[in-house]
This record gives C-alpha cells, structure tokens and sequence, in this order.
C-alpha cells in the first residue's frame, strides 16, 4: 500500500520497504542461522519541499531506513521511488549521477569527518568527485561560501576538524552535504550528539537552508521537541515498521496509536506544577528481539488496549483522518 501525497506527486515514495540483515555461524564454511528484521514492509512518502520526521526508540530501523533511502543498503525486498524512478533496484554506475541529488548528515561530528583532511579539502573533494567545478580557484572560493553560509569563519578551511568543537564540526558536515547542490537531505540524529544550545542553532540553520534552497529532508530523531519544531509530518516506528503518519500539530494533538501515546506521554513538561500532577503508566516488558518480532500486531505485547485478535493479525496502515494514518484495528 501506498500513501501518496493528494496535492503533488511526492519527491520519496517508499513501498514495502524490508531490509533484513542475515545472522550467520561458522568460519570457514558460514550458514544462515537467522535474520535481523530492522525494516519489515515500510511504506512512507516524503513530500518535495518538506520535512518528515522519523522518531522512535533505539533499535526501531530509523537509520537503517535512512540508509536504504539513501541506497548505502540495498533493501532486501520493496521499491524506493526516487522522483519516479526505483531507485532500490540501480546498480552502483546508476547510482552515481543520483548521489549528487541526494546527501546525509550524519549524526556524529568527531566520527563523520577525515581528521587527515583539512576542512577545505573535505567540502571541496565532493564538488571535484561530481564535476561540479573543475577550476581550484573557484572551488576555494565555492567552500568559504559555503562555510559563511553554515555560520562558520571562511578561514576554518585551513583547519583540521580536532581544532573545532562539535557544533563547528556539524556545521562543516551541513556544509559538506550542501556542496554538491543536492534537492534532498536525510538528517540522521543530526543534533542529538550536540549541547541543547547548539542543537537549537542547528536547527535553525536547517530551517533556513531548507526555505533558502528548497530542501527536502528526512529528519531521523528520537527527540520529539526537535522534531516538532522543524518537522511538517511525522511518522512513528517501532520493531521496524511505521505505526503512525500524520501532520506534525495533528500527531502532537490527536495521537491515536498506543505507542505514540506512551511516546509523548513520557515528554517532561517545562511547568513544574503541571509535570507533579501528571500520571505516567510506562509501558510494559521490554521491546522484543527483531530477530525474532512477536506475530501480528509486534506492539500488541506492551499494548494496553491489545485483544486476541492483534496476536494473530498484523494491522495495515489505514487512513483514520484526512493525511493522519494508523496501523492499529483498535483505534477508530
């Protein structure tokens, strides 16, 4: 099933998303002992020109499903349409030309960049890689444009990045992503190895590349602050699937599934009056193995409202409300 956005076609469409990584034994000779489930039948749009956020616990698939977005997977089963073309299916020669399209900000700054590499030399190898600019001149001139533009002294191109903090140094990695001119970002946990004063700024940052550029991101977070402060739509996942989609204010307003409901519920509020008044049921048990996911509903086991009947039947994504979207048979 697909959700396609009603207005336009979308830039992402992404049907029956599974990436399943093989567990193995054996040295010389290795035999298939099993498989780790991080992405199991995923469908989600991503609109041109907008944010969608992609929350959920560890261990849900966020950035295993960023990765196969951005093909560093290939997924083991679905189709990923990128501007109309499936792009799970290209081989490595097609997928160079879709790279500068396409580009990631990782979520550790200390590990993301060459620590041999000047930071000039880390923002201009992209555009020289691609053709972009082929004089050096220029391509000099292109990084400290880029370095003014991400908030950062043009003179941090003679630098190493041990000499930045880890703020500087995610602003090099936007930097980077931005150097090949691309139309979509995906933003894996881009600020959560950040100071909360630096997250704020970064976000802004993003705010403003997106209106200035006409980015299209996927903001991978498990913060739900963040998210509501950047994100349009939102879509929840838990054990490797989407269990909620829905407009941002909506989502936060009208949860409707039972995970997004513990989700927001266990947000602290700023009042200290209202959080002592505040009842907080945590959920049950433990988030089970994907190795090994629970039969039909895989939240039914930590659900409060779960019936016999979501031990045997897992749950499609339906459409409760205009846009707003649940995989759950008890909400209605």
């Amino acid at each position: 099933m697909s959700i396609a956005a009603p207005e336009a076609a979308p830039l992402v469409e992404v049907r029956g998303l599974k990436m399943h990584f093989p567990i193995t034994e054996g040295v010389v000779v290795s035999r298939k002992i099993g498989e780790v489930k991080a992405v199991d039948g995923v469908d989600l749009t991503i609109r041109r020109g907008e944010t969608l956020g992609l929350v959920g616990e560890s261990g849900c698939g966020k950035t295993t499903m960023g990765r196969c977005i951005l093909r560093l997977e290939k997924p083991t089963e679905g189709a990923i349409f990128y501007d109309g073309t499936d792009i799970a299916s290209l081989g490595r020669k097609s997928l160079v030309a879709l790279r500068r399209r396409i580009q990631v900000i990782f979520q550790d700054p200390y590990s993301s960049l060459n620590p041999r590499q000047k930071v000039g030399s880390i923002l201009s190898e992209p555009m020289k890689v691609h053709g972009i600019e082929p004089d050096a001149a220029r391509r000099d001139q292109r990084v400290r444009e880029l370095l003014s533009l991400c908030g950062l002294d043009p003179n941090f191109a003679d630098r190493y990045p041990h000499e930045m903090s880890g703020g500087q140094r995610q602003r090099v990695g936007i930097a980077r992503a931005l150097a090949v001119d691309p139309e979509f970002i995906v933003c894996d946990e881009a600020v959560s190895a950040l100071d909360v004063s630096i997250q704020a700024q970064i976000i802004n940052l993003l705010e403003d590349l997106r209106e200035k550029f006409k980015l299209t991101y996927l903001f991978i977070a498990h913060d739900l602050s963040v998210v509501r402060h950047l994100c349009q739509r939102i879509a929840v996942m838990y054990l490797g699937h989407v269990v909620e989609m829905a407009e941002c204010d909506e989502l936060f307003d009208n949860p409707l599934h039972p995970y997004t409901r513990a989700l927001l519920a266990a947000v602290p509020v700023p009042d200290p009056t209202i959080e002592a008044l505040r009842t907080i049921q945590p959920l049950s048990g433990e988030v089970p193995s994907p190795i090994n996911p629970p039969p039909g509903c895989v939240f039914h086991p930590r659900c409060p409202i779960a019936v016999a009947d979501c031990q045997r039947t897992a749950p499609a994504l339906r459409e409760l409300r205009p846009g707003h979207w649940v995989a759950c048979s008890q909400v209605g």
